[in-house]
């Protein structure tokens, strides 16, 4: 049996709050059999970043959106077998809390057929992974904490 292969991403839950109801950025790729997978913008890092440097430039690229770091919201890790050559691998994300301050979904690179602003209800119907969906619940904690505290 081959080695398990160890990877690490990291990621952005970036939200907003409008007229008193958060939102978040989902991201969707065409799949298989007109099927859309939604996800939340991630990626590895390049020589030299931090985690932290990472999921900036990952969200910036996957989403078009200036983002800043506002909170650690957690990791998730999962197993999958490599596109080409079938390797076993076990990735561990890692996400951060993240809010907008310029930028524009149109600009969001070739990664991702949509981003999109959804409301919270609606990015956690629309999440393809469970583990995802766990992130977000995990960020809207957050953010009503810090809405209680100030």
């Amino acid at each position: 049996m081959a080695d398990v292969i160890e990877m690490e991403s990291m990621g952005g839950v970036v939200a907003r709050t409008r007229g008193g109801d958060v939102e978040f950025v989902v991201c969707g790729f065409d799949a298989q059999q007109g099927n859309v997978v939604w996800g939340l913008p991630k990626g590895t890092p390049e020589d030299g970043e931090t985690r932290e440097q990472t999921a900036l430039r990952e969200v910036n690229e996957e989403t078009g959106l200036q983002v800043r770091i506002d909170d650690f919201v957690g990791s998730i890790d999962y197993c999958f077998a490599r596109f080409d050559d079938g390797a076993p691998c076990h990735k561990v994300v890692h996400f951060y809390l993240m809010s907008a301050y310029g930028g524009d979904l149109s600009l969001h690179d070739h990664e991702f057929d949509y981003v999109r602003w959804l409301p919270a209800p609606e990015a956690l119907r629309t999440l393809t992974h469970d583990n995802e969906v766990r992130v977000v619940k995990n960020a809207l904690q957050l953010i009503s904490k810090k809405a209680r505290t100030g």
